[in-house]
């Protein structure tokens, strides 16, 4: 079975629908797929519900998503950094489903394990509780809630081989893991590609099985979401 295609339109071709829900991996602007993100903003697909931790800064990534309307409700835990975002929300044109990081980490964790529901302590007597069931066990209160599973999901790693495996750097860690593996069908693009058989399998972090196809999209922008400088003393 050939994973690989050429660009990331070809990597989409025939998946992409109206309404589906989209798990877009990464941290910040560390380890986004942009290359496919774009990629969706070119189809033309709308309705679109995007699990994400945050969704980019304005004019990068998810961002680009929001600016053509395409994104119907977020699914995320941090979106500080996006004027849009916050404006949409706030004019009622965005839903959002507001999670503390790390229950968000774990629903899409649960839902690539077959999970459905969890319990946690976090959120209890507060907003995010809210239409929630609440039980307790040995005498404290927790909080249900569901695990995630999405029609698609776009990750992306430093480098994969054509058999599917994938190797993640550093902070690209986070999310793009459990991420691959909560979708029916997982796309990942790699800024280096090698043929099966060449990583070392103790060193691989997404297994090939999780993902239905790749595309090499070259070494990554390192982008920097805050630059803060201050003048040097004259010399």
């Amino acid at each position: 079975m050939n994973k690989v295609y050429p660009d990331a339109k070809s990597a989409l071709d025939g998946i992409l629908k109206d309404g589906m829900m989209v798990m877009s991996g990464g941290f910040g602007l560390c380890g986004i797929a942009e290359e496919l993100s774009d990629a969706i903003r070119d189809s033309g697909v709308k309705g679109l519900t995007v699990v994400s931790n945050n969704a980019g800064v304005d004019g990068i990534g998810l961002s680009r998503l929001l600016e053509t309307r395409q994104i119907k409700k977020m699914i995320s835990s941090y979106v500080g950094e996006n004027k849009l975002f916050a404006q949409q929300f706030l004019a009622g044109e965005l839903e959002l489903e507001f999670n503390p990081q790390g229950t968000l980490a774990e629903r899409i964790r649960a839902g690539g394990a077959g999970i459905p529901a969890f319990y946690t302590k976090t959120g209890v007597g507060t907003l995010i509780a809210e239409g929630k069931e609440v039980k307790e066990f040995d005498g404290e209160k927790y909080l249900m809630e569901r695990g995630l599973f999405a029609d698609l999901a776009i990750v992306h790693a430093w480098k994969g081989d054509t058999a599917g495996n994938l190797i993640y750097r550093k902070t690209a860690r986070n999310f793009n893991p459990m991420m691959a593996t909560a979708a029916k069908i997982t796309v990942a693009e790699v800024e280096h590609l090698v043929p099966a058989g060449e990583l070392n399998p103790d060193h691989i972090h997404t297994p090939g099985i999780f993902v239905k196809r790749i595309v090499e999209v070259g070494a990554a922008k390192k982008r920097i979401e805050f630059r803060n400088t201050r003048p040097r003393p004259a010399a």
